[in-house]
C-alpha cells in the first residue's frame, strides 16, 4: 500500500514537473520577444540548474539519452515538417528563394570544409570522413532559434532569414544523412570512390522522392475524405510510420516528410493538372493544412522545451574548461563568419547587418551530434566544443539583434525630433497685360 501512494506521488511529481517546464518555456518565449535572448539558452540553462538539483539529492546517475534519442528524432521530424510548411513555391518568389538556397548551400559546404580540417588537424584520431560528419551539425543555421528571432525585421530580411535558415536545416540533415547512409557510402569515400557513394546516395534520394510524392498525394486524397474529428494525430501517426519504416528500408526517410509538407502547403502547384483538380477536394484539404500547421507548431514547441531542458541535463560544464576546447571552438567560430561575410557581400551587397550575426548553431546540431553512429564516434572529440559553438553564436546573434533594434529606434526618433517643414503653396497669378 506504500509503494503504491509512494508510486502514485512520484506520477504526480512526474506531470508537476513536466508543466512548470512547459509553463517556464512560454515565459521564456515572451522573455526572448522582448530582450532577443534566444528561449533555447534559457531552457539550457534551466536543465543545467536541474542537473545541480538532481547532483544535490542523488538522482544525478539517471540516464537521459535513451529519452533524448526520442526526443530528438520526433523533433527532427516536426522541424522539417514545420519549415516545409511554411514554405510558399510561388513565382514571385522564385528570386528570394534561389538566392537564399543559394547562399544557404554554399555557406554550408564551406562552412563543412573548414570546420573538418580543424578538426582533423586538432583531433588526429578522425579520418576524412569521420571529421566531415562532425563538421556537418556545427554548420547547420538553427531555424528554430532564427525564425522567432527575426520577427521584428524588415520583411525582405525576415523572409531572407527564413528561407536561409530552413534550407540549412534541410540541405545539412540531407548532407548528414549521405555522409552515415550506410558502411559502403562512407568506405567508398575514404578509399578515393566517392562516385560510387555519390551515385548510390543518388539513386537513393530519386526513389526516396518518388515514393513519397506517391504517398503524399494517397495521404492527402484519403484523409479529405475522412469526417471523424480525431484525423490530424491520425495522419502525424501516419508521418512517423513512413518515416519509421523509411528508415528500416534504408531511405531519406526525412525527404518524405520535406515533400508531403511541400505538397500540402502547396496544393494549388502540385493538384495544377486537371485530372488531379477533379479529386481534389479544396475545402477540407485546406482544413487538414490549416489544423496540421497548428499542431506542427504545438508539437514542435513541446518537443524542443523537453529536448533542450533534458540537453542541459546531460551536458558537462567541466569541458568548456579546457584550453583545447576553447581554441578548436572559436576557430569554427570564426571560420563561420568569416566565410558568411564573404557570402552575403558577394549575394546581398553592403547592407549585410544583423545578417552577417545571425548565424546561430542550436536543435539540428545537437540532434545529429547523437544520431551519429556508434561505430563512427570518435572518443577524443569533446562535447564542450557543441556547447561551446551553440551558446556563442547564439549570444553573437543576440548582441546583433539588439544593437539592431536600437539603431532603428534611434533613426525612428531622430526622424520624429527632426520633422520635415512644410510651407502653404500656391500658384503664382499671371499680371493681366495693360
Amino acid at each position: 500500500m506504500l509503494f503504491l501512494m509512494f508510486d502514485a506521488m512520484e506520477t504526480y511529481s512526474l506531470i508537476i514537473e513536466a508543466s512548470v517546464i512547459i509553463i517556464l518555456s512560454f515565459v521564456f518565449g515572451e522573455i526572448s520577444r522582448k530582450t532577443n535572448i534566444p528561449s533555447v539558452l534559457m531552457l539550457i540553462i534551466l536543465g543545467i540548474g536541474l542537473k545541480f538539483a538532481l547532483d544535490a539529492v542523488g538522482g544525478g546517475e539517471i540516464d537521459f539519452f535513451p529519452v533524448l534519442q526520442l526526443l530528438g528524432t520526433i523533433g527532427l521530424i516536426m522541424i522539417v515538417l514545420e519549415a516545409a510548411l511554411e514554405l510558399e513555391l510561388k513565382r514571385e518568389k522564385a528570386v528570394p528563394i534561389a538566392k537564399a538556397m543559394g547562399i544557404a548551400l554554399i555557406g554550408l559546404l564551406l562552412s563543412t570544409w573548414i570546420a573538418a580540417i580543424i578538426l582533423q588537424y586538432f583531433i588526429p584520431e578522425m579520418t576524412s570522413t569521420t571529421a566531415w560528419l562532425y563538421a556537418t551539425p556545427l554548420s547547420i543555421l538553427s531555424s528554430a532559434i532564427i525564425i522567432p528571432s527575426v520577427t521584428g525585421l524588415k520583411e525582405n530580411k525576415k523572409e531572407f532569414h527564413i528561407y536561409e535558415s530552413t534550407f540549412s536545416d534541410i540541405m545539412g540533415i540531407m548532407l548528414f544523412y549521405f555522409l552515415t547512409g550506410n558502411a559502403e557510402i562512407a568506405e567508398a569515400a575514404e578509399a578515393g570512390g566517392a562516385g560510387s557513394g555519390l551515385a548510390a546516395f543518388a539513386l537513393n534520394v530519386f526513389l526516396t522522392i518518388f515514393l513519397s510524392l506517391v504517398a503524399s498525394y494517397l495521404i492527402v486524397l484519403i484523409f479529405q475524405n475522412i469526417k471523424g474529428h480525431t484525423k490530424l494525430f491520425l495522419l502525424i501517426g501516419v508521418l512517423l510510420l513512413l518515416y519509421a519504416v523509411g528508415k528500416k528500408a534504408h531511405l531519406s526517410s526525412l525527404i518524405i516528410i520535406l515533400i508531403f509538407g511541400l505538397l500540402i502547403a502547396n496544393m494549388k502547384l502540385f493538384f495544377k493538372p486537371a485530372f488531379l483538380q477533379k479529386l481534389l477536394k479544396h475545402e477540407s484539404a485546406e482544413h487538414i493544412y490549416e489544423g496540421l500547421h497548428v499542431i506542427t507548431m504545438e508539437t514542435a514547441f513541446v518537443v524542443r522545451t523537453f529536448f533542450f531542458v533534458i540537453f542541459g541535463l546531460t551536458i558537462s560544464l567541466a569541458s568548456l574548461a579546457s584550453m583545447k576546447v576553447a581554441m578548436i571552438s572559436a576557430l569554427i567560430i570564426a571560420s563561420i563568419y568569416i566565410i558568411r561575410f564573404v557570402i552575403l557581400r558577394i549575394f546581398v551587397g553592403n547592407d549585410i547587418v544583423p545578417q552577417l550575426y545571425i548565424a546561430p548553431r542550436g536543435l539540428i546540431t545537437i540532434l545529429l551530434f547523437y544520431a551519429i553512429p556508434e561505430e563512427l564516434q570518435v572518443a577524443a572529440f569533446e562535447p564542450g566544443i557543441l556547447l561551446f559553438i551553440i551558446i556563442t553564436t547564439s549570444l553573437i546573434m543576440t548582441g546583433a539583434m539588439i544593437y539592431d533594434k536600437k539603431r532603428a529606434g534611434k533613426s525612428v526618433k531622430q526622424a520624429t525630433d527632426n520633422p520635415v517643414g512644410f510651407e502653404k503653396w500656391t500658384a503664382p497669378r499671371l499680371e493681366e497685360k495693360a
